[in-house]
């Protein structure tokens, strides 16, 4: 009973310490729930929507980096074919980027680590996320909680799908130098992150759309005998 009783004080703690941090923090964007932000990598562009209903603590976190120009020339240094591609975290000569503080795991917030999404990665520590996010590749349930924590999803990919497939294919090696797996042997990197406005559509989004209700709306040419 006592070593319960420590335990749930312990992540009493946590869950408080965590939550003080971020409260802390102003509030990027607040009256935007679903904000945007468009990732410009060096193999294309990428527009993510963020789930601030779901995840307001890592979308705030996340947003806090964007706004301050501090994922702007980082690489993606991690990439698992049909399972992750994970950047965010150093510059394209490796070198890490200034962290903020740790945040608490909103992995219990209903989204999913589906293919597409976005989510923020940790340590062995389940409140150890600061800067470094992946895109899922894959449906990984294994990044879900169950009677452990997951990973914290807080987003997902609006447009740039293709981008991402093509990401997720690229040769990668191991890094003596580093010591790292998975390190891409061309360096992808992400140029530049932008929060968008608020009724922001991407152009080539709304062609596409258009192009598909036309075509809806067209009837069949009728045949000639």
């Amino acid at each position: 009973m006592k070593k319960l009783a420590l335990l749930l004080l312990t992540v009493c703690c946590v869950f408080t310490s965590s939550v003080n941090a971020a409260s802390k923090k102003r509030i990027i964007d607040p009256n935007n729930l679903y904000p945007q932000v468009k990732l410009e990598t060096n193999m294309g562009l990428i527009l993510v929507e963020l789930d601030r209903v779901k995840a307001p603590i890592a979308v705030n976190n996340f947003l806090h980096y964007v706004v301050s120009r501090d994922y702007d020339n980082t690489i993606f240094h991690r990439v698992v074919a049909d399972f992750v591609v994970q950047g965010g975290g150093y510059d394209s000569d490796f070198i890490p980027r200034k962290i903020g503080e740790t945040i608490f795991n909103e992995s219990g917030n209903g989204l999913k680590n589906t293919t597409g999404t976005i989510a923020m990665a940790r340590e062995h520590n389940p409140h150890s996320s600061t800067r470094q996010f992946y895109f899922n590749v894959n449906d990984n349930e294994s990044l879900d909680p169950g009677r452990s924590w997951g990973y914290t999803v807080f987003g997902e990919i609006t447009y740039g799908e293709d981008i991402l497939e093509k990401m997720a294919l690229v040769e990668t090696d191991f890094s003596e130098e580093l010591g790292w797996e998975d390190v891409p042997v061309e360096k992808i990197i992400l140029i530049k992150a932008t929060l968008m406005p608020s009724d922001y559509m991407h152009i080539e989004e709304v062609v596409e759309e258009i192009v598909e209700d036309t075509n809806e709306e067209t009837p069949a040419a009728s045949q000639t005998q």
